[in-house]
Order: C-alpha cells, then sequence, then structure tokens
C-alpha cells in the first residue's frame, strides 16, 4: 500500500509540475531564443556550472562521457577505481551491490568519509546501506567529478577526503535522439537499457530504463536491478525548472565470506572458493525520489534552488544457525531543501565570485528487528528516529591578480536526533539476551572552513594550495548499540574533526594534463565499529599523507593516462580492545589502506570505426579489518588487474566485447581477522576472467 501511494504522489507530482512548466514563463514577454545544450562545464567546486577551463584552487578531476563509453568498467566504483587515490572495496563483484569508495586512506570508513553526490543531490544517507550503485547506471552518466580534499564548506557533513558528484545525462542538444543497449556475459550476465531525449522548443525530456540480471561469480549471488528514470526540463530566458523522478529496485543475494583457519586445516578460498555458507541469506532496496529545480538569473546573479524527497524501503534476512534469525525492515524517508545565490561581483577593484547557500535535511528512519518475516508484524525491537540537520555556508573565489586566485569558505551544521527503541518481550523469536534501549537525544553542532590559493607560474603552470577543517556526524546505525552489560542502548557519540593540507604542482597544456599532489588529514575521534566490544566508538587520534601523482597524454587516435599513489595511514597514539586484550597502537597502520596504488589507461583508435582500450590496476597489501594490533600475521595479498574493450561502429550500431580481470587474477579486496580465534579469518574472494558481448543501436542522431 505504502509503494502504491508513493507513486501516486510521483505521478501527481509529474502532472503539477509539468502544468507549472507550461507556464512559467520567467520575467520576458515569451521564450524568446532557446537552447538547451550544456556547455563543457563543471558544478562540483562552486555549486554552480563553470566552464572547466575557468582557474580555481581546487584539485579536481573530470570523468566525461566520452572516458565513460571507452572504458571496460560496468559501473560507477569501476571508473573511479581508476582515479588516483580511490580504492573501492567490493565484496561480491556484481554491479557494485555492498561496494564502499575510499578516497585518501581512510579504510573501513572510507564510505562514510567520501561523500557521494547525484546531481549535487546527497545520496549518503543517515545509516550504514551504503550508496546502491545499481540505481546509476553509467549508460546515465554524463560525467563525474572528483574533488580532492575536504569538501565540508560546501556539502557538510562527511565530505572529508574529498567529493563525488555523479552528473547524469539532461536533456539537451539540437535534435530528439536514444539509443538502446544489450549485453550479455559471463555468470550468465543480462542487460538491457532504454535511453531517449525528446526536445521541442524550450522543452526537453530524457528518459532512462535499466535492468540487469546475474547469477554472480558464487553461490547464492544472484543479483536482479531494475532502474526507471525521468527528467524534464523547462529552459526560459531568465528562469529554467526541472523536475527529476525515479524508481528503482534491487534483490541481491548474499553469499557471505570464505574462511581460512590454518590450525583447523579450513581454507576455502582454495578449496571452494565459489561456494557459500549463507544459501538463505538476501536483501532487498526499493527507492523513489523526485527533485524539483528552480535556477534563475536575475540582475545580482543566479539563484538555485531544490526541493527533493526520497523513500527507501529496505528488507534483510540473516540465517543465524544455531544462533536466532535476524531479519529487517528498514523505511527511510528524506525530505531536503538547498537553495543558494552565487553573486559575481568586483571586490576590491578584482573579479570576485560569492556563493551564500542554506541546507536543510530532515530523515525519518524506522526499522522492525525480528526473527522472521512472517512475524514482521509483531517486532522485537522497533527503532525510530528523527534527524534534522540545518546548515549556512559562504564560499568566496577572489581574483587578486591575473596569476593569483584565492578561495575562501565557512559553514556551520546544526544536527538534532531524536530516538526511540520499543521493545516487546513477548514478540515471537524474543530471546533472554534481548532488550530495548532508552530514549535519547543529541543536539551537536559544528563548523567548517577552507583556504586555498592557485598561482599560475607559467601559462601551462600552476600551484595549489588549500587547508580547512571537517567533520563527520555518527549515523543512526552507528550510535544504536550494546552496554558493556550487553543491554541495547543509544551510544552517542562526539563529531569526527579533520584538519587538511594539500599542496599540488599542475601543469594543463591542449589535452594533456601532470599533476603532482602532497596532502595530510589529521583526525580526532574518528567513528569506527570496535568488534571486540559489539559497539561504535570514537578512535584515538590518526594521521593520513601521502602523494598523488596523474597524467593524461592525448595524440591523434591515442589517449594515454596514469596515476600513482602513496599512501600512509597511521594512529598517532592510543590504545585499542583488540584479541588478548587491550594494546597500544601508537605509530600502527590503519587496517584496509594500501600503500602503494597505480593505474595505467590506453585507448588506441585502431581504425576510424573502431577502438580498442586497456586498463591496468595494481594495489598492495593491506592489514585485514580489525587488525589495529597489525599483530596477525596475514594480510590482504597484493592483487593486479587487466580489463580489455574492443568497440566497432557500423552505421548506427555499436558492437563490442569487453574482457574484465584477463589473467584471471585470483583475489580478493576485503578481509576481516576473526575477534574469537587467533588465526581465522574470512575474506570476499572476487570474480576471475569474465566476458562481455554488448549491442548498442543509436537512433535519432
Amino acid at each position: 500500500m505504502a509503494s502504491i501511494c508513493r507513486q501516486a504522489v510521483l505521478i501527481g507530482t509529474a502532472f503539477l509540475v509539468a502544468q507549472a512548466l507550461t507556464f512559467a514563463q520567467g520575467s520576458e514577454d515569451g521564450p524568446g531564443e532557446i537552447d538547451l545544450r550544456t556547455d563543457d562545464v563543471v558544478v562540483t567546486a562552486t555549486r554552480f556550472p563553470e566552464e572547466q577551463d575557468i582557474k580555481r584552487p581546487a584539485n579536481i578531476t573530470v570523468i566525461s562521457r566520452e572516458d565513460i563509453e571507452a572504458s571496460p568498467a560496468r559501473t560507477v566504483p569501476e571508473i573511479l577505481a581508476g582515479q588516483v587515490g580511490v580504492a573501492p572495496s567490493d565484496l561480491f563483484g556484481n554491479n557494485g551491490t555492498n561496494t564502499k569508495i575510499d578516497l585518501r586512506g581512510f579504510g573501513a570508513t572510507g564510505g562514510q568519509n567520501t561523500l557521494i553526490l547525484v546531481n549535487g543531490r546527497r545520496v549518503s544517507d543517515p545509516d550504514l546501506s551504503g550508496v546502491k550503485w545499481s540505481a546509476i547506471p553509467l549508460s546515465t552518466v554524463e560525467r563525474i567529478e572528483v574533488v580532492r580534499g575536504t569538501g565540508s564548506v560546501l556539502y557538510g557533513d562527511g565530505a572529508v577526503a574529498g567529493v563525488v558528484n555523479i552528473i547524469t545525462r539532461s536533456p539537451s542538444g539540437e535534435n530528439s535522439r536514444g539509443d538502446a543497449g544489450v549485453r550479455y556475459g559471463s555468470f550468465d550476465t543480462r542487460e538491457a537499457r532504454v535511453d531517449a531525449t525528446l526536445l521541442k522548443d524550450e522543452y526537453g525530456l530524457n528518459i532512462n530504463a535499466y535492468t540487469y540480471s546475474s547469477d554472480g561469480y558464487r553461490d547464492n549471488n544472484e543479483t536482479d536491478d531494475l532502474v526507471l528514470k525521468l527528467d524534464l526540463q523547462r529552459a526560459g530566458v531568465s528562469n529554467d525548472v526541472s523536475l527529476r523522478v525515479g524508481a528503482d529496485r534491487q534483490d541481491v543475494r548474499l553469499p557471505g565470506p570464505r574462511t581460512v583457519q590454518p590450525s583447523a586445516g579450513i581454507n576455502e578460498l582454495e578449496d571452494d572458493r565459489r561456494g557459500t555458507s549463507t544459501p538463505l541469506d538476501y536483501a532487498t532496496r526499493d527507492e523513489d525520489y523526485a527533485t524539483l529545480a528552480l535556477a534563475s538569473r536575475q540582475g545580482f546573479g543566479l539563484i538555485d534552488a531544490e526541493l527533493s524527497y526520497r523513500q527507501k524501503e529496505q528488507t534483510s534476512f540473516f540465517d543465524g544457525g544455531i544462533f536466532p534469525d535476524d531479519y529487517r525492515e528498514v523505511d527511510l524517508g528524506v525530505w531536503s531543501l538547498t537553495p543558494r545565490m552565487k553573486i559575481p561581483a568586483d571586490a576590491f577593484g578584482r573579479k570576485n565570485q560569492l556563493v551564500v547557500g542554506l541546507d536543510f535535511y530532515s530523515w525519518d528512519y524506522q526499522l522492525d528487528r525480528s526473527n522472521d518475516p512472517a512475524n514482521i508484524g509483531t517486532p522485537i525491537n522497533k527503532i525510530r528516529a528523527k534527524q534534522r540537520d540545518f546548515a549556512y555556508y559562504l564560499h568566496d573565489i577572489l581574483t587578486l591578480t591575473d596569476t593569483l586566485q584565492l578561495s575562501l569558505g565557512w559553514r556551520e551544521q546544526w544536527q538534532r536526533i531524536e530516538a526511540t527503541d520499543d521493545f516487546d518481550p513477548t514478540a515471537p523469536g524474543s530471546g533472554i539476551f534481548d532488550s530495548g534501549a532508552p530514549d535519547g537525544e543529541q543536539d551537536l553542532r559544528e563548523d567548517a572552513y577552507e583556504l586555498g590559493a592557485r598561482y599560475e607560474l607559467a601559462p601551462e603552470w600552476s600551484l595549489l594550495a588549500s587547508t580547512g577543517r571537517s567533520f563527520r556526524f555518527a549515523t543512526i546505525d552507528e550510535i544504536y548499540n550494546f552496554s558493556p552489560l550487553g543491554t541495547r542502548e543509544f551510544q552517542f557519540l562526539r563529531p569526527q574533526t579533520s584538519q587538511n593540507l594539500d599542496f599540488s604542482l599542475e601543469r594543463r597544456w591542449r589535452a594533456q594534463l601532470f599533476r603532482a599532489t602532497v596532502f595530510q588529514i589529521d583526525l580526532e575521534d574518528e567513528i569506527r565499529l570496535n568488534p571486540y566490544k559489539f559497539d561504535n566508538t570514537n578512535l584515538p587520534p590518526s594521521r593520513r599523507r601521502g602523494l598523488e601523482l596523474e597524467s593524461a597524454l592525448s595524440f591523434p587516435g591515442v589517449n594515454l593516462g596514469a596515476t600513482y599513489a602513496y599512501t600512509e595511514a597511521k594512529f598517532i597514539e592510543g590504545t585499542f580492545d583488540s584479541f588478548g586484550g587491550t594494546v597500544d597502537i601508537s605509530g600502527n597502520t590503519v587496517p584496509l589502506v594500501p600503500r602503494h596504488k597505480a593505474t595505467a589507461y590506453a585507448n588506441w583508435m585502431t581504425t576510424p570505426n573502431s577502438s580498442f582500450t586497456v586498463t591496468f590496476r595494481y594495489v598492495s597489501e593491506q592489514f585485514m579489518d580489525n587488525d589495529e594490533a597489525n599483530d596477525f600475521g596475514t594480510k590482504i595479498p597484493p592483487y593486479a588487474v587487466v580489463d580489455l574493450k574492443y568497440s566497432h561502429e557500423i552505421a548506427n550500431w555499436r558492437l563490442g566485447v569487453i574482457v574484465n580481470n584477463a589473467f584471471d587474477e585470483k583475489f580478493f579486496a576485503y578481509s576481516a581477522r576473526s575477534v574469537f580465534v587467533p588465526d581465522r579469518y574470512n575474506a570476499y574472494p572476487l570474480p576471475e576472467r569474465a566476458v562481455t558481448a554488448f549491442a548498442e543501436y543509436r537512433f535519432g542522431q
């Protein structure tokens, strides 16, 4: 019933806004000459569209639509894996399910310290479910913008290491057009999509439909995805109005880890790599969203505002074996309102650009926990939480001279959480170890700042420097924990804060790029799960620092690229509860952070209609999750993966083949040491060689 109501709301909203679009005329008598084409722009560094060649004090990488189409990558995380300093943590290798993006060495908390946006809209929620990457098919992505360094001034909580903004394709161009594609590959993987753009006068409509189904590399690894999106825009003389609505559904089976314990002669990585020990586990996730946006050009500058609503429903079942089963239903709704202004004006006789904005987010979270789907009507626990975030920010870019630009920013953000836990000891499945948490509430306030400079050493050479303060609040899932006595309680944690410092030397000439960056991030009160105490906690101080090198070269018919990142993530001082007791972790390496990562890329137009691409990715060894003591003795091994893609165009057809993990590397990117058995660990093996054939047809161009 709730789903039907949501769909009715979406349809009603679409109808009302379509009527508004029909009558919205702006400040002029008529629409005049309208061009829905979009320039080559970036938006993440200022939250407004800016031409890419505008010089700004920010470390930005833009992954273009052409880059995406040439790449062998199948998902957004796989595209990001080729970028400097980005280390995805993938569990299953099936359409991005349970994949986290880690920028600049945060390890297990990378997903909470790199902020993911879609069209500037936050998709990171106050739970630990992570981003649903399957809801962002690559065919719908226009470009991806990666901004390294703190993004907290413009985007707030969670943008500690940086921001990844995924810009989807919108109605643009001179003519209506469309394309359709199908894929079939290893593990009985099937994809189909249709993307269409319809243009009429000042109106544009973009429609996307995508379906995915795969058995997966492992047993109990099936995944089914369905995505539907609609983007309606009206470009006026003074005002642009747009409506984005969409719905997506995901059903996944969860194969769990493979266990290794030498003392007991257990090595499932070798004996049964593709097997499962959790044949009954599964999860589903349904989302609907609607975003209404207005962009208005006024005499003093630009005004942008978005009103957005998103509804997410999740279910999950975990077979407890000898322990009670765990079934959960989560319902999360979020409203957001994000108005902002860009005011270009002279300051002290120099060019100046000021951005002022407000962010308001309202989350309503509901979790029902039972032992079986049949008993969820009488749940053991009913957790309810309300989270409200409000912030204002100012961001200014000042051109002091023809060769020197400065950026200054400030943000202040407030958060309030109210949480309750209704415990029913008579509910089916309730046991003597179950309990309910007393009601809790928390009010927080944090601020962030940014100072940056860009100095042109020569026409092609620039020096960039920035420093700033960022913060992260604990999520709702992170505060619902066990007390030392084993009872449930809401344990409100201190906000995590950090001090960031970046220096870059950059050369851009024609289509070429070279950039070298050194960075340091000092963290206080990092929020992290302590598996030995079964709760989340504030960790002792830690530091991330490193060197990032990236280059891109273009020649007639050939594009080349390479990156290298050296990342050192260490605890500065303090202790941690580990196997055998509390240990001193001063100077220890943060788990799940590779010291070295290198990538290479080559795209060759073998003929005017044919293209061949090869990518290479190397990741060095890492300490396993839960090994803050650095004494387990076994690490995640290093691995190297090569992907290939060949495509050929015939008239309106594009045909090709993709080979992922071409050399059949047996590897895994995530593993955790046991908190009970000294030499036991669990690993999540990723797919060996996979081959995919595809066919695409483009029309109306």
